[in-house]
């Protein structure tokens, strides 16, 4: 059992620590975007540096009190909340936000984990570099919680999740050792890779102090384009022409349903609409184009054919960077339009790209059978990652779908499941889903995982609760 912060850690801590990294507890620490946890804190620690976080592990060790590793706060699974735990001390990286290095020969830029994301992406464009990890919440998350979570984002289709834009890691692991993993390199097999064990791990097995990340080279020219299709099957049929036609330029593709645009009407936030008639689906296709590519004429070209093909129906390109940011503006402001609304249940699912169209027809037929719903489905079809989120009719809340919540969940994770998929794409598992991770995960990695959390962590004092039952 963990204890409670006491009067003798925090003696200890303030005779260890400078005065700068104790924080007032605030409400926004013990909150969570969707309003469904409501966390407790003993003490809100901003250390400075890896020694100060190894300070702080090492004495939460010895009196066995919880560890909760805090980012920028924009997880959606309620990893970073610590509910049902004994008042812990809560490790905010928000001091460590250092750019320590960046080598555009070797394209690595070495940063603190409690830099801001949008701040990484400033800094490699400042040396004429691309860091390609771009998420909506961008502004405020932090490099630590996107590893951590490893996170996804638009352009995973062309660069991967933050998994495989990472290189090494410094972490400080639950006895209060420093792992000094930092390292530029693209090949290093020496024995077991801690770095891949620590990304995903929602700070479980360790806190992520810094990174090394992957830098690529800027794009020639970037465009991009909105496209009316009839359905989500010929949404991946148009994707796999753009592959051929364009190869490794397109960057993302995302797939957006009507009922989006309508939530956006509704609600806001405001944003000029592409179309007169907002069509059953679209999709927005963005481009990084090669040297020799113009990417307007790519588009158009595409556009053409798929035309042909009866893909697409109607078109929107770009002609501006300000238009490639406005069609990004309605994909980005989707989540805060949901959010307005309010979700009955809303999932973060990846399932194999050819069965999409099955996974969308299926899923709003079972749920017919159970309620009347609104249902917006958006995401980044490219990897296979669906938003699936189910809203309340029109004059109703989600509060008047309370008893439904359950078996709205179960209907989208075991269709999940019996597809193929994953019931957690780029969201991660947190306090949310650690049910669902013990009735659909793999027995033998359950196992495992249980085994390595066990092994690095024997006190169980990092993250109690996020991703395996405490």
């Amino acid at each position: 059992m963990l204890n409670p912060v006491s009067d003798a850690l925090r003696d200890h801590l303030s005779k260890t620590l400078p005065a700068a990294a104790f924080k007032e507890v605030t409400p926004a620490y013990l909150e969570e975007p969707r309003g469904r946890y409501s966390g407790t804190a003993g003490l809100l620690l901003a250390p400075g540096s890896a020694q100060e976080v190894s300070a702080i592990v090492t004495a939460c060790r010895d009196a066995h009190v919880g560890v909760i590793p805090y980012g920028g706060g924009t997880g959606l699974v309620g990893g970073q909340i610590a509910e049902n735990v004994p008042a812990p001390v809560i490790v905010s990286l928000e001091r460590m936000t250092a750019i320590r290095a960046i080598d555009p020969v070797e394209n690595v830029l070495v940063c603190e984990a409690g830099a801001v994301l949008q701040n990484v992406q400033d800094a490699a464009e400042g040396a004429g570099r691309l860091f390609p990890l771009t998420l909506a919440s961008q502004g405020s998350a932090r490099i630590g919680g996107n590893l951590a979570t490893n996170a996804g984002g638009v352009n995973v289709l062309r660069y991967g999740n933050t998994r495989d834009l990472c290189l090494g890691l410094e972490a400080v692991l639950p006895d209060g050792s420093i792992w000094n993993g930092l390292t530029p390199l693209r090949k290093n097999n020496t024995g077991y890779d801690l770095r891949h064990l620590l990304i995903g791990a929602e700070g479980t097995l360790g806190i992520i102090t810094a990174a090394s990340l992957k830098l690529f080279p800027r794009p020639q020219a970037v465009g991009a384009a909105l496209m009316a299709v009839p359905n989500p099957q010929a949404a991946l049929d148009l994707l796999a022409l753009a592959g051929e036609q364009l190869g490794g330029q397109v960057s993302a593709f995302e797939l957006i349903h009507r009922q989006g645009l309508e939530f956006l009407a509704e609600v806001g936030p405001e944003v000029k609409a592409p179309f007169a008639e907002p069509p059953e689906w679209m999709v927005l296709i963005d481009l990084g184009c090669f040297a020799g590519t113009v990417p307007e004429e790519a588009l158009e070209v595409l556009f053409a054919e798929a035309f042909a093909r009866k893909l697409v129906s109607d078109g929107v390109i770009a002609t501006s960077l300000e238009q490639r940011l406005a069609f990004w503006s309605i994909r980005e402001s989707i989540p805060e339009a949901n959010r307005r609304i309010g979700s009955v249940s809303s999932h973060d699912i990846s399932v194999p790209i050819t069965r999409i169209p099955e996974f969308i027809m299926r899923g709003a037929k079972e749920l017919g059978q159970l309620a009347e719903f609104r249902i917006n489905c958006f995401g980044h079809v490219g990897d296979g990652n669906l938003h699936y989120n189910v809203f309340p009719t029109r004059g109703k809340s989600r509060n008047d779908y309370e008893l439904e919540r359950p078996a709205v969940k179960d209907i989208v994770h075991d269709l999940t499941h019996a597809l193929g998929g994953s019931i957690s794409a780029e969201h991660g598992i947190g306090r949310l889903k650690t049910d669902d991770l013990e009735r659909y995960g793999d027995p033998a990695k359950l196992a495992a995982m249980r085994a390595i959390k066990a092994g690095l962590d024997p006190a169980g004092i990092m993250n109690p609760g996020a991703i395996i039952r405490a």
